[in-house]
């Protein structure tokens, strides 16, 4: 028999290990269930930002957690909301920025970047695109949201899984994916990554052609492929979960458990998710938790690929650690 303490103390140790300090932030649910009605957990937890970038997921999450009869705001345990660019700038900050936050709960949603030109651009599809990439990569000026962030790290998997030198990748990251449409258009990069919902306008207007999507299914009203079906074997989503502090326990962690995948399984948030450009990816428990692990891991490596890390050892173990702790 698996003594429960012992699970426990095995778990903060893999969330634990490396940092000490971090971890941070389908369907699907791989945590053992705990007898309570939902009335016991109306008055548990509280949804909090990370940052400002993930304040919008925060609220529909918090508003729906409430309108299913949860307390969402106000006192209790603290849920922080955060993703995939916490993640990346922990790597590159050796842990610092997420102190607290190492007990994952759920996977929430994600945005689905589009790899896109300009509309006179002599690149017509992605297979041109790719051709020059694995023979030019030093010559192939690439753009997006800043360095060592989700676009930077797409460009990076896509050159990785062409063959290219992934270490001669040119990118010139932007605060912004205005700045960005600026660079592109003004003929400074080949090519752009960002999200499809902040790039849709200047698609819908003409300004530039979408090459592919990073998601594994393409995405409904663009005419634009996979990054699956043009040849790359990578699926990419910047995803956006929610994680419990340090120190919440075994016991808060079943009702944190419990309370999202509540959520999750509702028809409004899947309704949130759409109205906000958003893929619903809800995936809860033991299930994220070594989804998460993976996921660590390839950010890792492509961020020590990219040359934006002196080697791959662990700084962050978000999920099963995998590294010998």
């Amino acid at each position: 028999m698996v003594n429960s303490r012992d699970t426990y103390i095995r778990r903060r140790h893999l969330l634990g290990c490396g940092l000490g300090l971090v971890a941070g932030v389908l369907a699907g649910c791989g945590a053992e269930r705990v007898p309570a009605s939902v009335a016991a957990l109306r008055t548990r937890f509280s949804v909090h930002p990370f940052e400002q970038r993930y304040a919008r997921v925060a609220r529909a999450f918090g508003s729906l957690a409430r309108t299913a009869g949860f307390q969402a705001s106000g006192t209790g345990t603290p849920l922080t909301v955060l993703g995939l660019p916490a993640l990346s700038a922990a790597e590159l900050n050796d842990g610092q920025g997420v102190a607290g936050v190492t007990t994952p709960i759920a996977r929430l949603s994600g945005e689905v970047d589009v790899i896109v030109v300009p509309t006179g651009s002599p690149l017509q599809d992605f297979e041109d695109l790719g051709a020059q990439l694995l023979a030019r990569p030093g010559q192939t000026l690439l753009t997006g949201g800043p360095q060592g962030e989700p676009d930077h790290l797409l460009f990076g998997l896509i050159a990785k899984g062409l063959g290219a030198d992934t270490r001669q990748v040119d990118y010139t990251g932007y605060p912004s994916a205005t700045e960005a449409a600026t660079a592109l258009l003004a003929g400074k990069a080949a090519a752009a990554a960002g999200p499809y919902s902040q790039w849709r306008f200047n698609i819908g207007r003409g300004r530039v052609r979408a090459l592919a999507v990073s998601s594994a299914r393409r995405m409904p009203g663009l005419d634009a492929p996979t990054l699956l079906e043009s040849g790359v074997r990578v699926d990419f989503t910047n995803w956006v979960a929610a994680f419990g502090p340090d120190d919440m326990g075994e016991a808060g962690r079943e009702w944190a458990l419990r309370m999202c995948d509540h959520v999750l399984r509702q028809p409004g948030w899947e309704a949130a998710c759409r109205e906000d450009g958003w893929l619903p990816l809800p995936l809860v428990g033991d299930d994220f938790e070594r989804w998460l692990g993976t996921e660590v891991s390839r950010t890792r490596g492509i961020l020590h690929d990219l040359g934006l890390i002196n080697s791959t050892k662990a700084t962050t173990c978000w999920g099963s650690c995998g590294n010998g702790h």
